[in-house]
């Protein structure tokens, strides 16, 4: 059981559910965008190796532009970071924010035009794999041990070979959860439906970060670790 953390106060949950978005955005990514992933930059890089080679149904221009786009977004999540050093909780609301922007653009795109079209389908690979590589960065630079909301091979590694770690099982678990539900919601809905799950949950952090971080002065958990 995750019990309250006060070096990080809500933060803990918060990217719990940004391990969801995580896994929703990928399943949409996977299933209907041309087998390429938008979180998961180890896939694309193998994807990008199998295409080369010959591989079917595998393109390399995607891989590359999913790669592009969350370095990219990486940048800016950097850059974001360090304008914002000094208070973990308005880091986590403004990247969010930002995040919840391009994947509501993303939802309106999908619902408007498809997603089959080859420039369309580049168009949110580009705005997912840059909110992607931003929510990295932020995470990153917030150093919630265990929570990286996109990457699990070290993650499950360590769970494995030091037999603890509440939140690394939870990481896992949660990122099952979303890759499920969005898979779920694609194959039996549609793309801007499983999308839209998505904003509604970077909408949630967003709110409820910017409430947890209004009090004055600040909450201890706000500072940098």
């Amino acid at each position: 059981m995750l019990t309250p953390d006060p070096r990080h106060g809500p933060l803990v949950p918060m990217l719990l559910a940004l391990t969801v978005v995580t896994g929703v955005v990928d399943a949409v990514s996977y299933l209907e965008l041309g087998h390429v992933f938008v979180a998961n930059m180890t896939g694309n890089v193998v994807f990008l190796g199998f295409a080369l080679a010959g591989a079917a149904g595998l393109s390399a221009t995607a891989s590359l532009a999913a790669l592009a786009a969350f370095l990219l977004g990486a940048l800016a999540g950097g850059h974001l970071a360090r304008r914002l050093p000094g208070h973990r909780g308005r880091l986590l609301t403004a990247a969010v924010t930002a995040q919840a922007v391009l994947v509501a653009a993303s939802t309106v795109l999908a619902a408007v035009a498809g997603h089959s079209a080859e420039g369309v389908r580049y168009t949110l690979i580009g705005l997912l794999g840059f909110a992607m590589g931003g929510q990295n960065a932020v995470v990153r630079a917030l150093k919630v041990p265990d929570l990286t909301t996109t990457v699990l091979t070290m993650t499950i590694t360590a769970l494995a070979a030091d037999r603890t770690g509440v939140r690394r099982l939870a990481s896992a678990v949660w990122m099952f959860a979303g890759a499920l539900l969005g898979a779920l919601l694609v194959l039996h809905t549609s793309v801007p439906v499983a999308l839209a799950l998505a904003l509604a949950l970077l909408t949630g952090v967003a709110a409820l970060t910017r409430r947890a971080s209004r009090p004055f002065p600040a909450p201890a958990w706000t500072d940098p670790v």
